[in-house]
């Protein structure tokens, strides 16, 4: 059985600049994206129930990018690292690359974003 975990509205899912082995699926619920410039942090972006959060920092394996905030009640199933990794075992080598190569692009342009 998956991990699910719950989180309150304003609670934290993830940070900018944290390490991670885990992304997750958000059940229900909505999160809000959040970059930091300054002190402060800027809203650029949602998530909402049945799209997948912290893909990038799970995929490359570098820092999250952004931070993760809850705006709703939300439910999120924890995909761990492990089971990425499994199922990356059963495919062609060219798929890896695939991954990489899309995560790489994201970070790329994730970095021209202007707030």
């Amino acid at each position: 059985m998956s991990e699910t975990i719950r989180l309150m509205p304003n609670e934290y899912l993830m940070r900018e600049g944290e390490e991670s082995t885990e992304m997750y699926y958000l059940q229900s619920g909505t999160l809000a994206v959040f970059k930091r410039k300054g002190d402060l942090e800027h809203q650029i972006g949602t998530i909402i129930a049945g799209e997948l959060v912290g893909e990038m920092s799970f995929l490359d394996k570098n820092p999250r990018s952004a931070s993760v905030k809850a705006m709703s009640d939300s439910v999120l199933v924890v995909v761990p690292l492990e089971k990425l990794e499994h199922a990356l075992s059963t495919m062609p080598k060219w798929f890896g690359a695939l991954l990489h190569t899309l995560t790489d692009r994201l970070r790329k342009a994730n970095a021209r974003i202007r707030i």
